[in-house]
């Protein structure tokens, strides 16, 4: 039984937890104890349906010791312990190595859902144990007939039952039909609340039964099963081929097939069938399975379409847009003859291709494309992020939806998301938010692919092309004007490609209707200038930015709008002028005209060019802040009238230790069992309003001292550090001020970092910095790594002080296990203060197992902070042995701050042969002298050492034959040690070393090699390297003759190594070298002994 729950399964990427989250997932953050990940405590009966919910920190690395598993998920063994039967399921996973299987739980004790849920199956298993089918069906209907939380009780437990014990499902719902009062309208909330905020935390047992529970509904019929379906299809994600969304994709589908009549019955599940479908085959290609899913794809569509056009009519114009992708295919290409030439044989309401394209597409159908997930990401981003700040949560977005070629064509569905159903209200767009078009200019400019960037561009501009200013709306092409408008300084390339796609997408959209679609973009553009989205567009269309072809091109489509009173020599995009404010960016345009406007990418320090500055907009303001008065008017009104009263005195108070007692007793009403936890966003609001102070200028007093560090945490806010400083985590209370946090922290972003201070600063938070990993998941972030490194930059940004201050004790008490450097890279003052901090042994910042692949991962960074990360690298005590194979990732071109480093650092070591292997097997170019130099050093100060370990090296890779060789070093990620490296570098050296006093090609060992390699390699390397097999020639010519007079022949080398050698500088270190082999020509003896052991060598190739 337990087996079918808890199988091992790898997840897909896109479970990562690294983005805030809507408020809805507060309660379902896990809080950690402090010594995670290797021990936690015990609490069994927790569900496993849920399992996943918990958000394991990114801080331990998975994929280092399971690659199919990605973090934040556990893994789970194959035993469970026995437990009584009316426990039907309970929570264990391993430790993350085989050998140490402890049990742990998820949740914690104070977990509602979990809780809830188990709590209404041991209801249910209590009164049916032991009883026979009809006595438990009797007990069941009698315990449902003493109200309604009975029913409900009853319901949820069945449901759960259904979800975590595949064998008792049928039971479990056969149950559930005849005891439900309802028509399961209990149990249809509950999964369209699961599926729309749980499911990518689901396992794939819950997974595959509620996909099972949905074919049950809809084989009998119950009413509502339509809009589970249509859930379910919002889930399939877009641009996504990884298994398990194909899995769906193909259950939903199938379902969907074979209940076909039960498809018809309703209208709007029927056009969100096509519409999801439609868009679902353009990325189903490639494999045989695809291709296999991708035809049953294409027969459904058409047959839904071709039997039920009018219900599929209610898609609108982005039908169209969808069909064009899949025209070349041949159901569609016949399908599309009918639309443009035979409209009637589909529907006789049907009057043509025009009629649809007129149609504006409902925002129900846009919002179906985007999963749940993406959408609360997107939302997020529009409406809580500021514009300057976006680029983590941008970063995030792009690595967790956009990152594979297949997930380009997502991009469409983003923008036609953010145009036709993100519409901001006007308090929004008066704003500092982040404005939709800095959005889609992101997305225009990371496109990857010339085919999804025309696409992009497209979903963009298709409500331009048909709209009615009557049916459509200015926020659906508002976007459009003002990506172009706000990219001509920073982007030109952006505004000149988009005005170019207009003009030519006039004729090209359709030749038949060029008429229409010019008419749809003269309304557009008349449209944009009447609402005074821009004031002008003269400014636009008559830029000198643009080619003269382009301007061209504009004043012959569009010479209404060209016409300038003046010729535009230095033209401001706009003038500030007054203007109405209706659903548009007035106020943000006036001030992007003199702050040139930047994506992401371009977060560079901005000029002023005259007028008023929004520096807000790209960086947090330094300079002296006049102190306005706080209206929290709108916020009170929410609030409860004794909980108003106190936050009106905490707004009154007059001094410091007056709002600590007003804010201590706001905090024990929080902590009353009958508080009302849905304020708690309004009071975040209240007091971030409020203490809007706390968060500017610097936090570190001047002189650190215990009085004045104590002084400096007596803030009225950092009452609630208090509070939550002297609680136990398992208390009801410690949650509710983490949401209390959370809900501060999403409205602002500094109360991280102010919490990490309290924690380091105050005496009363000794020895409970592990709170902080507690705040980070409860957080919409919802996981420790993130949260910290977030909080960091802001930190840099305020207080760089402050950041030295904190990072001893981030490495040390909050999170010591760190997989990656945390602390954003420092002024050069504070990074010598870190330096001094590590070789003091108070910061321990790298680790053995870990440094290698973050000293990797630093190669794509910028000069400095690669240059601080070695800095702080070579400040531990980490053997160089352990960063060697970073060597074989090195270009020469390319890295040149990580090759200095590491040469300056191999020029203190004695070599090891493995170093020595690591530096030979760089590939040989002119340019790059990184082997050779460390090759000349050592030879200058251990050429015996040197000696051997390239003997070594050279029999070793001369043992092998070459064709295995070779197979090796091509199956190989990184590249193989050859035998002609090795050679291509030895005569490199030995042309450096030619006309010098220094004999290392002189060395026995190296000679013996030498020969033995000739003995047994091809023509073609010894005429390439005839000069390097001379000396060992010379030296068996000279075995039977004085030793001195064959090392002078040695240092002589044949007349093309002197004709071709280069002269290198004279080296004081030669002269101690050349006395040294001054001392070995007088011991011929020994050259003699090891003269039969060259010949024993040469036996061992013969």
């Amino acid at each position: 039984m337990f087996s079918s729950v808890f199988p091992h399964f790898s997840h897909s990427p896109q479970f990562s937890p690294h983005f805030p989250h809507s408020p809805a997932f507060s309660p379902f953050v896990p809080r950690f104890p402090p010594h995670f990940p290797h021990f936690f405590p015990i609490f069994p009966h927790i569900f496993p349906i849920f399992l996943p919910f918990y958000p394991f920190p990114p801080f331990f690395s998975f994929s280092r010791h399971f690659s199919s598993i990605p973090p934040f998920f556990p893994i789970f063994p194959p035993f469970f312990p026995i437990f009584p039967p009316f426990f039907p399921v309970f929570l264990i996973f391993s430790h993350f190595s085989p050998s140490f299987p402890p049990v742990f739980p998820i949740f914690p004790v104070f977990c509602p859902v979990p809780q809830r849920l188990e709590r209404c199956v041991g209801v249910v298993t209590s009164l049916t144990g032991g009883l026979s089918e009809r006595e438990a069906n009797d007990a069941l209907n009698a315990h449902i007939c003493k109200g309604t939380p009975q029913h409900e009780e009853i319901c949820l437990g069945l449901f759960t039952l259904v979800l975590t014990e595949p064998a008792q499902a049928q039971k479990c719902y056969r149950d559930l039909a005849l005891v439900s009062r309802d028509g399961m309208n209990i149990v249809l909330n509950k999964i369209n609340h699961i599926l729309m905020e749980k499911y990518l935390k689901l396992q794939d047992t819950c997974r595959t039964q509620l996909l099972w529970l949905l074919r049950e509904l809809v084989k009998s019929g119950v009413l509502g099963a339509d809009g589970v379906c249509m859930t379910f299809m919002k889930q399939i994600a877009g641009g996504d081929v990884t298994a398990k969304n194909i899995w769906l994709a193909e259950n939903v589908l199938e379902i969907l097939t074979e209940q076909r009549e039960w498809v018809l019955k309703s209208s709007l599940l029927v056009a969100m069938a096509v519409y999801t479908y439609l868009r679902l085959i353009v990325d189903h290609h490639g494999t045989a399975a695809l291709q296999a899913l991708r035809q049953k794809e294409v027969e459904f569509c058409v047959c839904l379409l071709r039997e039920r056009f009018m219900d599929c009519f209610m898609i609108g114009r982005d039908l169209v847009r969808l069909l064009q992708n899949v025209a070349r295919i041949p159901e569609f290409e016949q399908l599309w003859k009918d639309i443009l030439h035979n409209p009637q044989v589909l529907s006789p309401q049907f009057t043509g291709v025009l009629q649809l394209l007129q149609s504006r597409t409902s925002r129900k159908f846009l919002a179906c494309r985007l999963t749940p997930d993406m959408e609360t990401k997107l939302l997020f981003m529009t409406s809580r992020v500021r514009f300057g700040q976006q680029k983590r949560y941008q970063d995030w977005f792009q690595r967790q939806y956009l990152s594979t070629p297949d997930s380009q064509s997502l991009r469409c569905d983003l923008i036609r998301y953010i145009c036709g159903v993100v519409h901001p209200s006007n308090e929004v767009l008066s704003s500092d938010i982040l404005p939709r078009w800095a959005i889609i200019g992101w997305l225009l400019t990371t496109c990857t692919s010339n085919v999804a960037a025309s696409n992009a561009k497209l979903a963009l501009f298709y409500d331009w092309l048909f709209f009615n200013p009557e049916k459509d709306s200015i926020m659906n092409i508002e976007p459009a004007i003002l990506v172009m408008h706000h990219s001509m300084k920073p982007h030109p390339a952006i505004t000149a490609t988009l005005l170019d796609f207009m003009c030519r997408i006039i004729p090209n959209f359709y030749p038949p209707l060029e008429a229409h679609v010019r008419q749809g973009v003269f309304n557009s553009l008349t449209h944009i200038v009447e609402k005074r989205v821009l004031a002008h567009l003269a400014p636009l269309f008559d830029n000198p930015k643009l080619d003269k072809e382009l301007r061209a091109m504009l004043r012959e489509k569009f010479p209404e709008f060209c016409s300038s009173p003046s010729p535009p020599m230095e033209v401001k995009i706009e003038e500030p002028v007054a203007m109405e404010m209706e659903n548009h960016l007035e106020k943000d345009d006036g001030c992007y005209d003199n702050a040139e406007a930047a994506f992401s990418d371009d977060e560079e320090e901005l000029s002023s060019k005259g007028g008023k500055k929004r520096e807000f907009r790209f960086h947090p303001i330094k300079e002296s802040i006049v102190e306005e008065p706080v209206d929290i008017t709108p916020f009170l009104e929410q609030l409860d009238e004794s909980l108003r009263d106190k936050v009106l005195q905490l707004q009154k108070g007059s001094d410091t230790e007056a709002q600590c007692e007003v804010m201590q007793e706001i905090v024990d009403q929080v902590l009353e069992e009958d508080f009302d936890s849905e304020q708690l966003s309004v009071l975040a609001s209240c007091l971030q309003e409020l203490f809007k102070a706390h968060f500017r200028g610097e936090v570190l007093p001047e002189e650190i001292t215990e009085e004045s560090l104590e002084e400096s945490v007596g803030k009225p806010l950092y009452l609630i550090f208090r509070n939550l400083c002297q609680m136990q985590e398992d208390n009801s209370g410690f949650s509710l001020l983490l949401d209390l946090l959370s809900e501060l922290y999403q409205k602002q972003p500094k109360i991280g970092y102010h919490l990490l201070y309290y924690l380091r600063a105050s005496k009363a938070a000794l020895g409970r910095m592990g709170l902080y990993e507690s705040f980070a998941q409860a957080t919409q972030l919802g996981e420790l790594h993130t949260c910290l490194m977030m909080d960091m930059k802001a930190c840099q940004e305020d207080d760089v002080r402050l950041l030295c201050f904190l990072t001893p004790s981030i490495y040390t008490e909050v999170s010591p296990h760190l997989p990656s450097p945390l602390t954003p890279f420092p002024a050069p003052s504070q990074l010598q203060e870190l330096v001094c901090h590590v070789m003091m042994g108070n910061l321990v910042m790298f680790r053995k197992d870990s440094v290698l692949n973050i000293l990797i991962q630093s190669l794509d960074w910028e000069t400095f902070e690669q240059y601080c990360t070695w800095q702080l690298f070579l400040a531990h005590n980490i053997p160089l042995e352990t960063i060697i194979p970073i060597l074989q990732h090195l270009k020469y071109k390319e890295h040149p701050e990580a090759l200095s480093c590491l040469l300056l650092q191999l020029r203190r070591e004695k070599p090891s042969e493995e170093m020595v292997k690591m530096v030979l097997s760089r590939p040989c170019h002119p340019e790059d002298q990184f082997t050779t130099s460390i090759l000349r050093h050592w030879g200058l100060r251990h050429d015996d050492l040197l000696g051997e370990h390239i003997k070594a090296l050279l029999i070793k890779n001369n043992s092998l034959p070459r064709k295995r060789q070779s197979l090796r070093s091509s199956s190989s990620k990184l590249a193989q040690l050859t035998l002609e490296q090795i050679l291509e570098h030895l005569d490199n050296l030995r042309l450096n070393l030619t006309n010098t006093k220094h004999n290392f090609f002189s060395q026995t060992p190296i000679l013996q090699a030498l020969q033995h390699v000739q003995a047994s390699c091809d023509e073609a390397h010894k005429m390439k390297f005839s000069d390097l097999f001379s000396l060992a020639e010379e030296y068996e010519d000279s075995s039977s003759k004085p030793p001195k007079s064959r090392r002078k022949a040695t240092a002589l080398a044949s007349p093309r190594s002197r004709k071709n050698a280069a002269q290198p500088p004279n080296n004081e270190e030669e002269s101690g070298s050349s006395s040294a082999s001054e001392e070995e020509d007088t011991k011929p003896k020994p050259a003699k002994r090891k003269r039969k052991g060259s010949s024993a060598v040469g036996s061992d190739s013969d």
